[in-house]
């Protein structure tokens, strides 16, 4: 089956509008089409769903998709061991430094993601959750924001957010191959690559395209994110495995859909941030909030429509029985990863 990763829908480009074969459109036709584009898409989207109001989690604005997508329908389950994953998850962030907020709670991410596995591989995951949410805020809120991932990719451990990161490489990669290693530098050498181009951005005063964001949204959100499933289960998915087409699109359709929703969630604690895809939306396509949003609540449901089409086609059959099953849960971790984010999003204080 033809991979859909790059076409319009999925790129969040809506589909343009041609002149007949042969004639080029005037500037008055281009504008004509334009505005009749901007005009149907606000009819189409206007009624889909409500803002937030007033004292409600901006996230409420994600619920439509409980009824549009068949796997973010019902909550997921918590962990049965999630205070002790939560104590270990502050003990751990005390220990290294950095500051630990319970109402924030990333253990509860990771205890609906590893609701099945053992409680040790959901707080590893809840630490590294930790540290990335908190390298977020350093670069959102410092004026010298990159210099921290200068200090990850040399081993220097002066901030606490480098000591924790080498606290839990000590621990992640120990049980890792080396291939697994190059590739989880090469994520973080992406986020940091991804940062620089939006910094760029507001140092000129520009604005990424629509076409250019989905791109530009996967390397911010911290690709290497999507690789720790593997040490923090204790398997490792064959190379060939991970670089194959059907593999390629779940990992980025379940990064597209969990980096939209936080868009959806953030987009007021953001003060106008360019860099989010409803503000985009709003900007090129001329919607208002509720519009762009459901614009891009549309776009979701389509890539975990592309999740669950790209977890159909995995080559589970080329497999050993053994790495089949290996496969299958880190397969099953993304799968859960867009509801268990929502329940977040919608419970946690950080977008409130």
């Amino acid at each position: 089956m033809k991979s859909t990763v790059n076409s319009p829908s999925n790129s969040g480009e809506p589909a343009p509008a041609d002149a007949p074969s042969g004639q080029a459109a005037s500037p008055s036709t281009s504008g004509t089409v334009l505005s009749t584009v901007r005009t149907a898409l606000r009819s189409a989207l206007s009624s889909l769903l409500p803002l937030p109001r007033r004292g409600h989690a901006p996230a409420t604005a994600l619920l439509p998709l409980t009824e549009r997508v068949p796997a973010m329908a019902a909550p997921c389950r918590m962990h049965p061991a999630v205070y002790a994953i939560e104590a270990a998850v502050i003990d751990w962030a005390r220990r290294t430094g950095l500051p630990a907020d319970p109402g924030v709670g990333y253990h509860r991410v990771a205890g609906r993601v590893f609701s099945e596995f053992d409680a040790a591989a959901a707080a590893l995951f809840a630490q590294w959750l930790t540290w990335l949410f908190h390298l977020d805020d350093e670069l959102d809120e410092r004026s010298g924001p990159l210099d921290v991932f200068h200090g990850l990719l040399k081993g220097a451990a002066r901030h606490p957010l480098e000591a924790a990161f080498a606290d839990l490489w000590r621990v992640t990669s120990a049980r890792m191959s080396d291939s697994w290693r190059a590739r989880f530098a090469v994520g973080l050498q992406r986020q940091y690559d991804a940062c620089r181009t939006e910094a760029d951005n507001r140092a000129a005063g520009r604005m990424p395209t629509i076409e250019e964001y989905p791109a530009l949204r996967r390397g911010t959100v911290g690709p290497y994110l999507y690789d720790l499933v593997e040490p923090c289960l204790r398997v490792e998915v064959p190379v060939w495995v991970q670089r194959s087409e059907p593999w390629r699109l779940l990992v980025d359709a379940c990064s597209d859909v969990t980096a939209w929703c936080n868009d959806v969630a953030s987009r007021p604690k953001e003060r106008g941030d360019v860099h989010n895809f409803v503000v985009l939306a709003m900007r090129q396509l001329g919607l208002g909030e509720r519009e762009a949003t459901a614009w891009v609540l549309d776009r979701i449901a389509r890539r975990c429509e592309d999740m669950r089409e790209a977890a159909r086609r995995l080559p589970l059959d080329d497999l050993a029985p053994a790495v089949a099953r290996d496969v299958s849960k880190v397969a099953c971790a993304y799968l859960a990863a867009p509801r268990a984010h929502l329940d977040w999003l919608l419970e946690s204080k950080r977008y409130a």
